[in-house]
Formats: C-alpha cells, structure tokens, sequence
C-alpha cells in the first residue's frame, strides 16, 4: 500500500475594519475557537483599514479564523465582566456577530492550493 504525503495549503486572511491603534493579531483555529484551538497565530502592526496575514504549509482540514486588535498593548482580547469584547474582533464566517462565537459558523475547508478568508473586525461595545 502507497504512502501519500499529506498536502499542505495556504491560508490567506484579510481582515478588514482595523482602527488607527495597537496591532492586529489573527489565529489559525482547528476544533474549537478557545485559545488551547487557535495555536497557529500571527500579529502584525495595524498600518491602515486592512491588513493581509499570509498561513503556509497548513494540512487541509476544517478550520475557522479568529482575530482581534489589541487597542492597549496588553496582547489579548479585552472583556466586560460579562463577557463581551472591548476591543474590535471578528470570526470567519459570520460567527460572533450576533451571539457568542460558533466553530460551525466559523468554519470552513481547506483543501490544497488553499484559500482566502475575509475577516471584518467589529465592536461589540461602543469606543470610550
């Protein structure tokens, strides 16, 4: 029996709705959107309304992509004690939009060469 290697696929993110501030971190996400899920991350200065993340060599398989900005250096996501983000964030998909972030809505395949994925950061609360 034949051995076939894996293949391996590039994830591109664009994300989009970046404010004039801190830098803009976005995560690969496999099973589940909690930090232990989303191992594979990347960040980058925010320098304009968008920003373009480039993932390499990523196996095909089911994903979802999570990102934030982190408007006061503090490299995560700033919550209410009710749980809702204070700083702009976004799900691929339409996750997180109107109720707490689903994988499923998140998530999409990934199969060889790979794919473009658009995120659009949103405020859950309004800017102090």
């Amino acid at each position: 029996m034949l051995a076939w290697p894996a293949l391996a696929a590039t994830v591109e993110v664009e994300v989009d709705g970046i404010e004039a501030g801190g830098p803009v971190y976005v995560a690969l996400c496999q099973g589940g959107l909690t930090e232990a899920s989303c191992t594979d991350g990347q960040d980058a200065s925010a320098g304009g309304a968008s920003r373009r993340f480039v993932f390499r060599d990523v196996e095909a398989g089911t994903y979802a992509v999570a990102a934030f900005q982190d408007m006061n250096g503090n490299r995560r996501l700033d919550r209410t004690g009710l749980g809702l983000p204070q700083e702009p964030y976004g799900f691929s998909g339409d996750a997180g939009r109107r109720a707490r972030p689903d994988f499923a809505r998140a998530a999409f395949g990934l199969r060889e060469p790979g794919t473009v994925i658009r995120v659009r950061l949103v405020r859950a609360l309004a800017r102090r």
